[in-house]
C-alpha cells in the first residue's frame, strides 16, 4: 500500500494539472514510469532470492518505499546506461572496433617511455588481461604497490558513445616522501581496433602538494608483435608518460622529477608482475625467425619459360596477328599469280588497289608490334636473373630484404599491366630483383642480402620500376624511403610499405617486405668505432654511460643501437642566436635547446649533408667562427624549422657558432661527415692515394737541395682580342680576379694590396683554397708576386712564386710562375700572353718526374679556364 501511494499521487497531480505546468507532469510521469521499471525489478529479485531474504515484510515495503522516492529521471538514464555497460568486456570492445575510422597509432608521449616490451599473447587477450572488469591483474598490482580502497568503474560510452571510458579510485601507499594519498585515474580507449589498443590514463592527486596544478597521464600502447619461430602471436607493450599542468608553476622541474622516479619504480614492479602472468619474449628470439622465414621464402619456384611466354603473348595483339598472317597465307596458296603490269618486274609485286595497300600497312604494322614484343620478351627473359640468393660477405652490420610481393603496382602498357622490377640501395650497393611479366600484383619471395656495413645503415632506398628493354630508360611506378634511425627495426620484420609517387600514389600501390639488420660482429661495436674515428679525428674520444645513451636515444626518438659520440655546447643562429647542445652520433647530428620551457629539437642524417663550410667570424657570431652546413635539395624537411636560410635551389643551411672548443668540435663533425657521406669507393681509393703518399715520404733521404737558379720551360702561349690594360685587371684585385679565380676553383682568395719594392717593382701575397674538383686532399696555396714593366715595349711581366700546404709532399718544392702579358703590332687588337713554368725542389725524392707531369697538366687546364673567363668578360663588358 506504501508502494502505491506515489502513484496515486503523480496521477491526481496530472489530472488537474493547468497547462502552464506541462513541463512538471511530463517530468513526473517520467519518474512514474522509472519508480514502476525499479519497483518491479526489485520484486523480481526479492523473489528470486532466499526465504530469509524475504521474510520480513515490513522491511520490504520501507526499502521500496525509499527506492521509488530517491529515483528520478536522471538516475533512471544513468541506470539504463549501466545496464548497457554492465555487458561483456568482450562486446564492448567489438562496439569500439566496428567504430574505429583506421586513425593512426598515438605517439609516444613526450616524458619518455616507461616500458617496450614483446610479450606471447595476441593483442586482444593482453588488452582484456590488463583493461578488463573480470582481469585479477589490477587487483594484483594495486596490492603488490600498496594500494588501497580499489574501485574500479565500469566502462561506459561518452559524448554520445564517441569515447570509452571509467574511473578508477585508490589509495596510494604513503612513501619516505608523501603520505598516502586519494589518487583518481580516468582511463579512455584512443583506439581500438582488435589490433591495436591505446589507453590513455589520466592521473589527478590533488592532496599532495601542488596536485592542483597538474595530472600525470600515461599511454598504454598494445600492437601486434612478429612471429615466435614456433608460430605463436606476440604483442608488443609500450607504455609512456607525461605531466600534463593546468597551471603554471614555479616548481615545475621538481614536479617532473618526482613523478619521473615514482612513475620508474611502480612500471618497474608493473613490469615485473606482468611477466609472472604472461612470458616476456626477447627480440634475439623474435629475430630467429628470420631463418625461418627465409627457408620458406626460398621454398618457393620460379615460374617456368613456357608460363611466362603463354602469359606474355596471350593478348589480342598476338592472336589477330597471327590469325591474318595465316589467313594471308591460305590466301597466297589458293589464288593464282597475276600478271606483271605497271611498275613491277619478275621479283616485285606491288600493290594492285587501294585496299591492297592499306592492307599491306596493317600487316606491316601488326608485325612490328609483334617482333617488338618477341624481341622484348627474350631481353627480359636473358635479364631474368636478379641478386636473389647472392650471400653476403664480411663481418659486421648484416641487411638482409625479403621481397614478398606487390599490391595495385601501376600499368603503363596498353595491356593493363606491367613488368615490374624492384631496386634496392643502400650505401652505394643495389641489389636487383627478377622482372615479373604482365602482372600487377606481382609474387617474388626474392631474397636479397648486402654486404657487412663498418656501421649501421641509415636508409634503405626501395624504387619499383617497369621494364621496356636494355636500353630505354626505366618507367618508375613508385618509390619508399624506409628510415633505420626513425623505425624499429622489430616493426619491419613484417612490414607493408607504401610507395610514393604519381602512379604510385594514384593506384595505392605497396610493397611486401621482411627487412632484418643483424650485427656479426659481437658486442664491441661502439669500442671499434671510437677507436677508428678516435685516429680520425686526432682526440681521445671516451665512451659514453649507457644511462647518457639511453636518455639521448629517448631525446630524439632513436633506436636502440644508435649511440652518442660527443656533444657541444654551442649557438644555433637564426634570428636569434638560441643557445643549446649539438649532439654526434655515428647517423646524425641532433641539436636541442630548452629556453624558459620553449623545447627546440630537430635532426638530420649525415648522408643528407651536401657541404661544410667555415665562415669567418663576425659581430653577430660574437666573435666566434661559424660552421655552415648546407644539406641536399629535398632533405632534412623535418629539421627546417632549425635552419638560417634555405638558398635558391631550396638547400636548407644550419649555422652553429660559439662552441667552447672550436677546433674538437669541427674536427669532430668533418670526420663523422666523411666516414658516412664518402662511398666505399671512394673511402678505399683516399686510403690508397694516402698509403701511396706516406710511402713516399718514408722513402725521401730528407737532405736540403738549396736555392739553385730554377730551369723555366713556357708551357702556355695565347693570343686574347682583350687588350693588356683590360688582362692586368686579372692582377688588380678587383670584381675580374675574383671571378677568374672563382670559377677557376679556388676558394676563399684573399690578396693584399700591390705595395713598392724598388722602383717600378711592386709585390703582394696571394692566399686560397683548391676545391674538392681540384685536389681531393683540399689543401692551401700561398703565394708571392711581382709586377714589372716589360722596358722595351708596351707590357708587363708577373713573376711568382707558391708554396703548397695540406697535400702530400708539398714541402718538398716551391712552383715558379712567369706570366708574360704584351700588346700585339699596332694594327692588331689584343695582346699575347706567354706562361713559364719551372719546380725549385728543396728535398730530394724519387717521383719528380710524376709529381712535375701532374701539376703540369693541372696548370694548364686552370691557364685555359682563365684565359676563357677573361675573353667571356671582355666580351660582355
Amino acid at each position: 500500500m506504501e508502494s502505491e501511494s506515489p502513484s496515486r499521487s503523480f496521477s491526481s497531480a496530472s489530472s488537474t494539472a493547468s497547462p502552464a505546468r506541462q513541463e512538471e507532469i511530463l517530468s513526473c510521469k517520467e519518474e512514474k514510469a522509472c519508480a514502476q521499471k525499479t519497483i518491479a525489478s526489485r520484486i523480481a529479485q526479492i523473489f528470486n532470492k532466499n526465504p530469509d531474504t524475504a521474510s520480513n515484510p515490513s522491511r520490504r515495503s520501507t526499502d521500496l518505499f525509499e527506492i521509488s522516492e530517491t529515483v528520478g529521471p536522471e538516475e533512471c538514464d544513468n541506470k539504463s546506461e549501466d545496464e548497457s555497460s554492465s555487458s561483456s568486456f568482450e562486446e564492448v570492445m567489438k562496439i569500439m572496433e566496428s567504430r574505429d575510422q583506421g586513425s593512426d597509432i598515438p605517439s609516444n608521449l613526450p616524458g619518455g617511455v616507461l616500458l617496450d616490451q614483446l610479450y606471447a599473447i595476441a593483442p586482444w587477450d593482453l588488452n582484456s588481461l590488463l583493461f578488463s572488469l573480470d582481469s585479477s591483474f589490477p587487483k594484483s598490482i594495486a596490492e603488490l604497490q600498496g594500494s588501497t580502497e580499489l574501485q574500479l568503474g565500469s566502462w561506459k560510452f561518452d559524448n554520445g558513445g564517441e569515447s570509452l571510458k571509467r574511473v578508477i579510485t585508490y589509495i596510494k601507499a604513503a612513501t619516505k616522501l608523501i603520505k598516502a594519498v586519494r589518487a583518481t585515474e580516468e582511463q579512455t580507449y584512443l583506439r581500438a581496433d582488435g589490433k591495436v589498443f591505446a589507453v590513455l590514463s589520466s592521473v589527478s592527486t590533488p592532496d599532495v602538494m601542488y596536485g592542483s596544478t597538474f595530472k600525470t597521464e600515461v599511454l598504454y600502447c598494445i600492437t601486434p608483435g612478429p612471429e615466435c619461430s614456433s608460430g605463436e602471436q606476440t604483442s608488443r607493450l609500450v607504455i609512456s608518460w607525461r605531466t600534463n599542468f593546468l597551471q603554471s608553476t614555479m616548481m615545475k622541474g621538481m614536479i617532473e622529477n618526482g613523478a619521473r622516479q615514482g612513475l620508474k619504480e611502480s612500471f618497474e614492479q608493473y613490469a615485473s608482475l606482468l611477466s609472472q602472468n604472461v612470458k616476456p619474449v626477447d627480440s634475439k628470439e623474435v629475430g630467429s625467425n628470420k631463418e625461418q622465414v627465409l627457408a620458406s621464402l626460398q621454398a618457393a619456384e620460379s615460374q617456368s619459360d613456357w608460363k611466362l611466354a603463354v602469359q606474355y603473348f596471350a593478348n589480342f595483339t598476338v592472336f589477330f596477328t597471327f590469325f591474318m598472317g595465316l589467313y594471308v597465307l591460305v590466301h597466297i596458296w589458293l589464288a593464282r599469280p597475276d600478271a606483271i603490269q605497271g611498275l613491277e618486274f619478275v621479283g616485285l609485286d606491288l600493290p594492285d588497289s587501294i585496299g591492297e595497300f592499306i592492307v599491306c600497312g596493317v600487316l606491316v604494322l601488326q608485325a612490328e608490334r609483334v617482333l617488338g614484343l618477341i624481341s622484348r620478351f627474350m631481353q627480359a627473359r636473358g635479364q631474368k636473373g636478379s641478386d636473389h640468393g647472392v650471400k653476403a660477405q664480411g663481418d659486421g652490420w648484416l641487411l638482409t630484404v625479403a621481397l614478398i610481393e606487390g599490391s595495385n603496382l601501376a600499368a603503363v602498357d596498353a595491356s593493363g599491366f606491367s613488368d615490374p622490377y624492384v631496386v634496392f640501395t643502400c650505401n652505394g650497393k643495389t641489389r636487383t630483383s627478377s622482372i615479373k611479366f604482365q602482372k600487377s600484383n606481382p609474387q617474388w619471395n626474392e631474397i636479397f642480402e648486402f654486404d657487412a656495413m663498418d656501421e649501421p645503415p641509415s636508409v634503405l632506398d626501395v624504387e619499383v620500376c617497369d621494364f621496356d628493354g636494355p636500353f630505354d630508360d626505366a618507367t618508375s611506378l613508385g618509390h619508399a624511403e624506409i628510415n633505420f634511425v626513425k623505425t624499429n627495426i622489430s616493426d619491419l620484420a613484417d612490414v607493408w610499405v607504401p610507395l610514393q609517387g604519381k602512379l604510385a600514389q594514384a593506384c595505392q600501390s605497396k610493397l611486401h617486405l621482411r627487412i632484418f639488420l643483424d650485427n656479426t660482429r659481437g658486442g664491441n661495436v661502439v669500442e671499434d668505432y671510437l677507436s677508428k674515428m678516435e685516429k680520425e679525428v686526432g682526440k681521445k674520444i671516451n665512451v659514453r654511460s649507457p644511462q647518457t645513451n639511453s636518455a639521448f636515444q629517448k631525446l630524439f626518438g632513436l633506436p636502440p643501437e644508435e649511440f652518442l659520440i660527443n656533444d657541444f655546447t654551442c649557438h644555433l643562429k637564426r634570428k636569434m642566436p638560441l643557445q643549446g647542445r649539438l649532439f654526434l652520433s655515428p647517423r646524425i647530428i641532433g641539436f636541442h635547446a630548452n629556453l624558459f620551457g620553449h623545447k627546440t629539437k630537430f635532426f638530420f642524417l649525415w648522408e643528407d649533408i651536401e657541404d661544410i663550410q667555415i665562415d669567418p667570424p663576425t659581430l653577430s657570431s660574437m666573435g666566434s667562427p661559424i660552421i655552415v652546413i648546407t644539406l641536399w635539395q629535398g632533405r632534412g624537411i623535418d629539421a627546417r624549422h632549425g635552419a638560417k636560410t634555405r638558398d635558391a635551389e631550396g638547400r636548407l643551411k644550419f649555422h652553429f657558432h660559439s662552441f667552447v672548443s672550436f677546433n674538437a668540435a669541427n674536427r669532430t663533425i668533418m670526420a663523422l661527415w666523411k666516414a658516412r657521406s664518402l662511398s666505399p669507393e671512394q673511402k678505399v681509393r683516399i686510403v690508397e692515394e694516402e698509403s701511396e703518399a706516406k710511402s713516399l715520404q718514408s722513402d725521401e733521404s730528407g737532405s736540403f737541395l738549396g736555392l739553385d737558379d730554377v730551369i723555366m720551360s713556357e708551357v702556355y702561349s695565347s693570343v686574347l682580342s682583350a687588350p693588356t690594360s683590360f688582362f692586368m685587371e686579372f692582377f688588380s684585385g678587383g670584381e675580374l680576379e675574383r671571378k677568374v679565380m672563382e670559377k677557376a676553383g679556388f676558394l676563399d682568395y684573399s690578396q693584399t694590396p700591390w705595395e713598392s719594392e724598388k722602383g717600378d717593382v711592386y709585390e703582394r701575397q696571394t692566399c686560397y683554397k683548391f676545391a674538392k674538383s681540384i685536389s681531393r686532399y683540399g689543401g692551401e696555396a700561398r703565394s708571392t708576386q711581382q709586377r714589372i714593366p716589360l722596358s722595351d715595349r708596351n707590357g708587363w711581366t708577373i713573376e711568382e712564386v707558391m708554396t703548397l700546404h695540406g697535400v702530400p709532399l708539398g714541402d718538398h718544392f716551391n712552383l715558379n710562375l712567369r706570366y708574360q702579358v704584351e700588346d700585339l703590332p699596332s694594327k692588331q687588337k689584343g695582346c699575347q700572353v706567354k706562361v713559364h713554368f719551372g719546380i725549385a725542389w728543396l728535398k730530394s725524392t724519387r717521383n719528380q718526374k710524376r709529381i712535375t707531369k701532374n701539376i703540369l697538366q693541372n696548370l694548364q687546364g686552370r691557364l685555359k679556364v682563365f684565359v676563357g673567363v677573361i675573353e667571356k668578360e671582355f666580351a660582355t663588358k
